[in-house]
């Protein structure tokens, strides 16, 4: 075989045609000799077009100096939308240390995808459903297109307002957060697959319809209303947990869970990276409830104190509770109620004096105990107290601003009116999650031949069966 030298090669490129000259020069580079490797080359252009095309309206209009006030917001928003996206982290810690660590690897890919799928179609379609679209239901249900606008205008800098990009990123987290909580409630029995539809689905369409109701100022109905939910306790909380409830009851409880009728406690296997996560999660909610005040102003310390104080009540009533029930303090008991008291005042943290976010924050903690053991009663198999914590304190926090709003509270000497307005929302969030979510999840179990892994996947454990690889391969396995 006669190999071309290089002198060779440099003559063949420089008698070549004009036409032939580039696919030689490509050729000559190591790679790109294949069939292969040209077909990937040829995307590229289409990638860059595709770009240009969806990136035409952020080339923003001659733009003002920037301003203190544009720069501090934005700045501001940017960091919170930072904390809450780190907020996966603590879930994923929380989910995987409460669970069995022949599962650990299947949780932890399903709190890293989804919130790649909640970015995606939040940013597809679900951001435009819930702020930037016209109404088809007034009030209920809007629709104008994929995608969102986020070109920069000279209104937005010397009004110092958001830009159009750092309020979607920071909405795109909260929309993460709802599909996150599904999966503690699913845990360690639901196909993979089948989860990751119904994430796309839930952060896409379901969310952004319901949040709309409230988040849309002036426009959705329940803000019409005067509905008041500041950070989500059940825009977000209670709706990511009745969408995961009725994924749980459709699975059923995990094998040994109910013997005899009775609860078996299925101990997790790594409380201190549980604990580890929820440290995450409350440092996590400094951008989460702050963060929605939407700018930098004097208001924003406050929250923080009462969000703060919120957590240490919760946190402090669950332990005294585990102790008088059980006899001695639980860790997982101590850890959920520090997550009970965060999304206890989280729908009020702006409106509470500093010693009724503690207390709604103790009271949740206390709820939290209870909730458990009630859920577990009836049958339904809550690996990490998902519901508990962001469904049933979802509820009470929603309530609490009714009683302990400073302007409109009973408690505060305000009458019943905004109470029976909390009723209705928590009441009209619960029904739209529960029947949209049935739905969904009825429709993807039929599709695909059910959602639940066999019974030999999950005695195997769902590392093996859906991902083929364990979280601790250099420890001996064990049968929990």
């Amino acid at each position: 075989m006669t190999i071309a030298s290089p002198s060779t090669r440099r003559k063949r490129l420089q008698e070549a045609s004009l036409s032939e000259a580039p696919m030689m020069l490509l050729r000559s580079i190591r790679g790109f000799g294949n069939s292969r490797s040209l077909v990937w080359l040829a995307c590229v252009p289409l990638a860059l077009f595709g770009l240009g095309v969806f990136n035409l309206a952020a080339h923003a209009a001659e733009l003002p100096e920037l301003t203190p006030a544009f720069l501090a917001n934005n700045m501001f928003l940017l960091i919170c939308a930072a904390l809450v996206i780190f907020m996966n982290a603590g879930f994923a810690m929380v989910e995987a240390g409460m669970c069995r660590q022949k599962n650990a690897v299947n949780i932890l890919a399903k709190n890293l995808i989804v919130f790649a799928l909640a970015v995606t179609a939040y940013w597809f379609i679900g951001y435009k459903i819930m702020y930037n679209a016209s109404w088809v239901i007034p009030g209920w249900f809007k629709f104008g297109g994929l995608f969102f606008d986020p070109t920069v205008t000279p209104e937005m800098v010397t009004d110092g307002k958001l830009v159009p990009s750092v309020d979607f990123l920071f909405q795109a987290a909260f929309a993460g957060t709802a599909a996150t909580i599904v999966s503690g409630l699913v845990a360690e029995r639901i196909k993979f697959g089948e989860f990751v539809i119904f994430s796309l689905v839930l952060v896409g369409v379901l969310y952004p319809i319901s949040g709309s109701w409230q988040w849309n100022v002036g426009e959705g109905w329940l803000n019409k209303m005067g509905f008041i939910d500041f950070a989500g306790s059940t825009v977000v909380h209670s709706f990511g947990a009745w969408a995961g409830l009725i994924g749980a009851m459709l699975l059923g409880p995990r094998i040994g869970k109910f013997v005899g009728g009775k609860p078996q406690a299925i101990p997790g296997h790594n409380l201190a990276i549980a604990t580890l996560g929820c440290l995450i999660l409350w440092l996590g909610w400094y951008g989460f409830n702050p963060g929605s005040w939407l700018s930098m102003a004097p208001e924003v310390p406050y929250i923080a104190v009462t969000t703060t104080l919120g957590a240490a009540g919760g946190g402090i009533a669950a332990t005294l509770v585990s102790q008088f029930t059980g006899g001695k303090p639980d860790l997982t008991m101590t850890i959920n109620g520090i997550l009970a008291g965060l999304v206890g005042v989280t729908a009020g943290c702006d409106g509470f004096s500093m010693p009724a976010a503690w207390v709604v924050g103790f009271i949740a903690g206390v709820i939290v105990v209870f909730s458990v053991a009630f859920i577990d009663g009836l049958k339904i198999d809550d690996p990490v107290g998902a519901f508990s914590v962001h469904g049933t304190c979802g509820i009470w926090a929603t309530l609490a601003v009714g009683l302990f709003n400073t302007d409109k509270g009973l408690l505060t000497g305000h009458g019943f009116s905004q109470l029976g307005i909390q009723i209705v929302g928590v009441v009209a969030f619960a029904v739209f999650a529960i029947v949209s979510s049935w739905i969904v999840w009825s429709i993807i179990g039929a599709l695909f031949g059910g959602i639940r892994v066999t019974e030999q996947e999950e005695v195997e454990g769902l590392d093996i069966g859906e991902h083929g690889m364990e979280a601790y391969p250099d420890f001996a396995a064990t049968a929990k």
